[in-house]
């Protein structure tokens, strides 16, 4: 029991003699990120010194003594944060331990370093103990002994240190248990270990990396000699021609016995070794057949490499209780009588027989599989089978060995076929296995052989089959997957280790008794394969043969080359061990520098020795940020940089020789802050930063040119006033600072004048990182309110302006249109009149660049205008005209009648309700909160103001500011249209559909007001398309969908109307943006926008996508067209505007009685909607919606919503098939109705009636083999919308069928043809297909080290 409350006591172990107390310690290294949540635990006596604690914390966790310091984990008081005295005598009680309680410890760094990690060398006792063989290593006397508390979770240390067992393991690489148990198990058994040594490795006729014997000789060295806890495999599975895919698959560690066994034997051919795995695994026995009539006997040999033994026979409810019971029916003859009798050749004709096995010869290794995975032929599922099954630790193999047939020839053209085939030495497949073995299958007279010599020989063999046991592999899981490891007897000690992947640990015989498996309870043939459960699946027993057991080669008893690949493996991990030391000192941190051409920001990683000094430390960071062409060494240095605020914390002045431990702090997994290598001119000096400074980015305003310079960095102090603030900022950018005005920008579109001079910039809200505006002219912009300044305009619109990236059409037909503006009537005519009224010569159709060069031209004239007619230079007080409204339109060329007025530059959108300023933003915006150093800023500022678009509700001049008395402008600010008028919120309108660019009259909706946007040419990169035209869009995110529209009218050449949005993702999907009360707050710079020509939807429309049911079709659902439903239109209604598309796009000439809509729920039919439904009051509707139409054979059945509508489909158990559809109309819910409807359409008598319901998607398919047992035919109910119906809507699906028809008897080949049938008709409609299981990849070893892939297989 793990105590888990604080106060909670601790269960007593066995007190010892003088019953001293026990006090508990846990103990958190904090040192490490990733041993952070690991714990290590000590029971000490309570007489314990406090000097002897930290000697057995360091030998628990792997670190120096004297490296670190303990502090209290629970501790409350002041004095419970100073680190314990590790030198000191007193007692565990007198320094404030608590006996039967918990007392936490933390592992902390001592003087700022990290603690040192133990030498290795330290585990073992000596050196000349390294050579020798590796097994259990004594253990010394401490305080962890056997009856100690001791954590049940694996320590942190255990990654460093060897198991105290003193054997290596082996690291698990994802699903590579079951080769980490044999390989092992092969490492334990001294024979093979020993043969392996012996063979030498020739580099010069192979390749090292994909010689198998070669990588497991490595493999084994290292588990002899490594001194970590575990190594890897890898190198080995890369020999086997593995892939890191196969470290996912689990297989069979039988099957890789085998596979291996045939790789080494190929490898091995032509060498000492050659016959190793026959001479150590392989036996041999008879399968014979003798007639029992005259006594001829018919056999042949057979060799075998394992013996596998059935768990429960098949048919049986009870599994054999031993592995020697197991053995016996192994080879129990059967006897062969009726239609299985035997030809026998001696009496030429068909007699009784009898067919069995017989044991001629046991290897020297016995390996026995317990076959605990079975097929269950009900379930056509594989399961485990985990009945007990005990097996002996030393087996007697001599009452299985057949005394008569030692005296059998054993010719060389026996086949040894056990590699090939588990189940190759049952009985049944003899036939299979060796029908070309013709040569072998022969009749032999048995009484011709001499009696002694056959029981001499036998008796000598019998006397040496004493088997012990020395290595349990064993499962744990189920069929469906578990997990390997293997259970393992050193004949060194005769000690059974676990080998667990990376663990290794004593075990005792109790916990090999454990595996012999067993499951509660009785559930049939198959009771085991619901459990699952831990057991024993391969055993390995060796004949107990003084002669011929051997012992593992000392180290001096070495081949040569053996000894040279120690040496070269050692020197291999020292070189780790030293790369290792180097990696826990090097300091590791995120290194940034501002290029100084590229003016880009880089980022990388800074590693450096805790040694090396800052001068070392900034050469590294230049070189490894390839500043070498761009500024001289000495012009860069190191400084603390915090990259999440941008602020430089601190710089290094006289430290250049310091050690970058001490100046970082230690050598850390983490850092709190950054390094930022900073550069400067060879004409600057660097500036000192000192601890406690805040860091503010200044933006000089020049309000004449309209324009904001990049930052410029000024180091300042919390608690200085803002009146010293603004003397600072004077120095540093040489503007007076009596009229100097400073804008702070707290947070996004939070511009705050600092105007109070005796506060604080603590009081400000600054922070370590600032950004201000700053403007120092002499204007009379000085003496207006700061929310109808100039200034305040100007950075409200720097704020608020995004550049988009605009696609549009590739065939803008902007001759074809002509845009007609009324001066003060707010009619802006009758567009779809002036588009009729349009003719010309295709020729004289003018290109974007035309337009934009024509009218860049007027507004340079009118921007000069505009300066000669202004007065006093108030910039509020002057007449922004529009980029685009009414720019000469190429028609005008043609179109003498038109107006001059309207050739010339207006600002006369109309607003249809200017009192609704649209502030609302979408919850997915995506707002960059700072962009003082975007490159689109000085191109929007530096432009002149008389190029801007800025919509006012009148033709006259209105001033810029909106009347907020406030100094902090918010993104939720609220706008006076009229003074004096109430204050209102543009909102998205309460209706459910999409948001129209039209009003109720018929008159073009407005944006709202001052909404800035200017556009330009772009030449898109190369490879976005020939013949695509692009602009290049600054505007107010503001602005609403509606007013961004019409802005882009001149460069579409269409209506507003007649053009639809899309966006564009990083994925290059498009979504059209339909919300046109919606602004652009949710886009962000250098978002994408494709314009497509197409009518755009007004108040109330919908979007609608129809698709076609087809209810006895492969594919029921049939995409037909988009279309266009408005609110408060009837279903008749709508159908009647589908006739003529239908006729037109699909092909479809049908009349309105002839078809039905109903609701579409994913692939599923649902309410059927009659003609008089209204949409938005009786059927919701939404943007986007689908819909079905359903062609009529007749007429329409469905009259009234009372009526439910549902889909029958026969089926029919004597022919195997399902009928096609048909459709019934319920005028209520009754199961009684609902039957006689059945029944008059199929002609089955009512009594005789069963239905069920489909599942799944329409058409709710399901394999004719599973729908007579699998559905839940004639459910217990009067009514259909009740458990477990649930049909309460049209469109479900209802199976029926004749409760007297019997079900079609199949062969096993018409089953198979059906199954196939079946599977392939499923897969292509996509529905369930009755049995897939996950398809398992086959075991191989690859001998050239790579798989040969066939291209023609899946």
């Amino acid at each position: 029991m793990v105590p888990s409350e604080e106060n909670q006591l601790v269960p007593k172990e066995v007190e010892s003699a003088a019953e001293e107390p026990r006090v508990l310690c846990i103990i958190q290294d904090t040192t490490n990120s990733k041993t952070v949540n690991e714990r290590v635990t000590l029971n000490l006596p309570a007489s314990t010194p406090l000097k002897r604690l930290f000697e057995d914390v360091a030998l628990k966790v792997g670190y120096v003594n004297g490296t670190f310091d303990l502090m209290w984990g629970n501790g409350d008081s002041v004095n419970d944060t100073a680190p314990l005295d590790q030198n000191s005598e007193k007692t565990v009680i007198d320094a404030g331990f608590e006996p039967g309680k918990k007392n936490f410890l933390h592992l902390t760094e001592k003087d700022g370093e990290q603690p040192h990690i133990m030498p290795e060398e330290s585990g073992t006792a000596d050196d000349s103990a390294q050579d020798r063989f590796i097994g259990p290593l004594p253990r010394e006397g401490s305080v962890g002994c056997t009856s100690d508390y001791v954590s049940q979770s694996y320590s942190y240390s255990s990654v460093l240190n060897k198991s105290e067992t003193g054997y290596v393991g082996l690291v698990n690489q994802a699903m590579t248990c079951y080769l980490n148990s044999l390989l092992q198990t092969l490492f334990m058994t001294p024979e093979f270990r020993n043969a392996l040594y012996k063979w030498e490795f020739e580099e010069s006729e192979e390749d090292p990396v994909t010689s198998i014997p070669y990588q497991l000789q490595r493999l084994f060295v290292l588990l002899q000699t490594s001194k970590k806890r575990a190594i890897e495999t890898t190198d080995v599975t890369r020999s086997f021609g593995w892939d890191s895919s196969e470290a996912w698959q689990q297989h069979d560690v039988q099957e890789l016995c085998r596979v291996m066994f045939d790789a080494l034997e190929q490898k091995w051919k032509q060498t000492e070794q050659a016959d190793l795995i026959n001479q150590l695994y392989q036996g041999k026995l008879k399968d014979y057949v003798r007639c029992l009539e005259c006594g001829y006997e018919g056999w042949r040999i057979d060799t075998y490499l394992d013996i596998p033994l059935v768990i429960r026979p098949y048919g049986s409810n009870q599994a054999f209780a031993s592995v020697e019971e197991a053995l016996h029916a192994f080879i129990q003859p059967e006897i062969l009588d009726g239609p299985n009798q035997y030809f026998c050749e001696r009496c030429k004709k068909k007699c009784d027989a009898r067919k069995g096995l017989r044991f001629l010869h046991f290897p020297y290794l016995l390996t026995l599989q317990l076959k605990r995975f079975d097929f269950d032929y009900t379930t056509m599922h594989r399961i485990k089978l985990n009945d007990r099954m005990t097996f002996p630790e030393e087996l007697d193999m001599s009452v299985f060995i057949d005394v008569e047939d030692e005296k059998s020839p054993q010719t060389e053209s026996c086949t040894d076929s056990g590699a090939e085939n588990e189940g190759s030495c049952h009985s049944d497949q003899m036939s299979n296995d060796f029908s070309n073995d013709d040569g072998v299958d022969e009749g032999i007279c048995l009484e011709s052989n001499s009696a002694a010599e056959r029981i001499s020989k036998a008796g000598s063999e019998k006397s040496s089959l004493l088997y012990e046991l020395f290595s349990v592999m064993v499962h744990s899981g189920s069929a469906a997957g578990g997990h390997y490891y293997a259970c393992i007897k050193s004949f060194s000690d005769d000690q059974w280790y676990s080998f667990n992947d990376q663990h290794v640990s004593k075990i005792t015989q109790e916990d090999i008794k454990k595996t012999y498996g067993g499951s509660s309870g009785s559930r049939g043939y198959y009771s085991s394969a619901f459990a699952s459960s831990t057991n024993a699946y391969m055993l390995i027993y060796r004949l107990k043969d003084p002669t011929r057991n051997a012992k593992f080669l000392e180290a001096h008893e070495y081949p040569e080359h053996i000894k040279q690949l120690v040496q070269k493996e050692r020197e291999l991990e020292e070189q780790e061990k030293r790369q290792r030391e180097i990696e826990r000192n090097t300091c590791k941190i995120k290194l940034f520098c501002m290029h100084p051409t590229k003016q880009i920001m880089m980022e990388n990683k800074l590693e450096v020795h805790k040694d090396r000094t800052l001068k070392e430390a900034v050469e590294i960071a230049y070189k490894l940020m390839d500043l070498e062409e761009a500024v001289p060494l000495d012009c860069c240095r190191l400084v603390k940089y915090d990259e999440f605020h941008d602020y430089l914390e601190r710089s290094y002045e006289g430290e250049e020789d310091t050690p970058m431990g001490l100046l970082l702090g230690g050598v850390k997994s983490t850092y709190m802050f950054d390094l930022l290598l900073e550069t400067r001119r060879p004409d600057q000096i660097f500036q000192c930063y000192k601890p406690g400074e805040v860091m503010v980015k200044v933006h000089i305003v020049d309000l004449k040119t309209e324009s904001v310079a990049p930052p410029i960095s000024v180091r300042a102090y919390l608690n200085q006033t803002v009146s010293e603030f603004k003397q600072l900022i004077s120095k540093a950018t040489h503007l007076p600072a009596e009229t100097m005005r400073i804008v702070l920008e707290r947070c996004y579109n939070d511009l705050r004048l600092l105007n109070v001079s005796s506060k604080t910039l603590k009081a400000e809200g600054f922070f370590r990182s600032n950004k201000v505006f700053i403007e120092s002219s002499e204007s009379l912009d000085h003496h207006v309110a700061y929310t109808d300044s100039h200034l305040w305009k100007l950075l409200d619109r720097h704020a608020n302006t995004i550049r988009l990236y605009v696609l549009l059409p590739e065939q803008s037909p902007g001759s074809q249109f002509k845009r007609v503006y009324q001066k003060s009537s707010g009619d802006s005519g009758n567009l779809d009149e002036a588009c009729e009224r349009v003719k010309g010569p295709v020729g004289n159709m003018k290109s974007v660049e035309a337009i934009l060069e024509e009218s860049t031209e007027k507004l340079k004239s009118l921007s000069l205008q505009q300066q000669q007619e202004g007065d006093n230079g108030d910039s509020s007080k002057s007449t922004e005209a529009s980029d685009f409204e009414n720019i000469e339109s190429p028609l005008n060329e043609i179109d003498s009648s038109a107006s001059a007025e309207n050739r010339e530059l207006e600002n006369q959108i109309q607003i249809s309700d200017p009192e609704n300023i649209q502030s609302e933003e979408r919850s997915d915006s995506d707002v960059n909160n700072d962009r003082s150093t975007s490159s689109v800023d000085s191109d929007i500022l530096s432009s002149s103001h008389s190029s801007d678009t800025l919509c006012n509700v009148d033709n006259a001049p209105l001033p810029l500011a909106n009347g907020l008395d406030s100094h902090s402008i918010t993104s939720s600010r609220r706008s006076k249209a009229n003074q004096g008028k109430k204050e209102t919120w543009d909102t998205a309108e309460e209706d459910s559909g999409t948001d129209s660019e039209y009003d109720e009259s018929g008159k073009s909706r407005g944006e709202a007001q001052y909404m800035y946007f200017k556009s330009e040419p772009y030449a898109a990169d190369e490879g976005s398309g020939e013949g695509q035209k692009w602009l290049m869009v600054h505007v107010d995110k503001r602005i609403t969908l509606s007013a961004f529209k019409q802005h882009l009218e001149p460069f579409v050449g269409v209506p507003s109307s007649h053009f639809k949005v899309f966006r564009v993702y990083a994925s290059n999907q498009e979504f059209e943006s339909v919300r046109l009360n919606e602004t652009l707050s949710s886009f962000s710079d250098d978002n994408k926008i494709t314009i497509r020509l197409g009518r755009a939807l007004k108040k109330g429309e919908y979007r609608v996508k129809v698709y076609q049911l087809l209810v006895n079709e492969s594919e029921p659902c049939k995409f037909l067209l988009d279309a266009v439903f408005a609110k408060g239109m009837t279903v008749r209604q709508s159908k009647e505007e589908l006739l003529p598309q239908l006729r037109e796009q699909c092909g479809l000439d049908l009349t309105i009685d002839r078809f039905r809509l109903r609701k579409k729920t994913w692939k599923n039919p649902g309410t059927v909607f009659l003609d008089y439904h209204i949409y938005e009051e009786d059927i919701n509707i939404s943007s986007n919606w689908e819909v079905f139409l359903e062609i009529l054979d007749g007429a329409e059945k469905m009259k009234s919503m009372s009526q439910l509508a549902v889909l029958s489909r026969r089926w029919r158990p004597s022919e195997m098939k399902l009928d096609s559809f048909q459709e019934v109309v319920l005028e209520s819910s009754s199961v009684e109705e609902l039957k006689e409807k059945l029944s008059e359409i199929s002609g089955i008598p009512l009594e005789n009636i069963e239905f069920a319901k489909g599942r799944g998607t329409f058409p709710c398919d399901i394999s004719i083999l599973e729908i007579h047992q699998d559905l839940d035919w004639n459910p217990k109910v009067s009514t259909l919308n009740v458990w477990p119906l649930y049909i309460c809507d049209d469109g479900a699906v209802i199976f029926y069928r004749d409760k007297t028809e019997e079900l079609m008897e199949l062969t096993d080949e018409q089953r198979n043809e059906l199954m196939k049938k079946e599977s392939s008709r499923l897969q292509k409609t996509g529905h369930r297909v009755t049995y897939s299981p996950r398809k398992e990849k086959a075991l191989k070893i690859y001998l050239d080290g790579a798989p040969n892939k066939d291209l023609t297989q899946d």
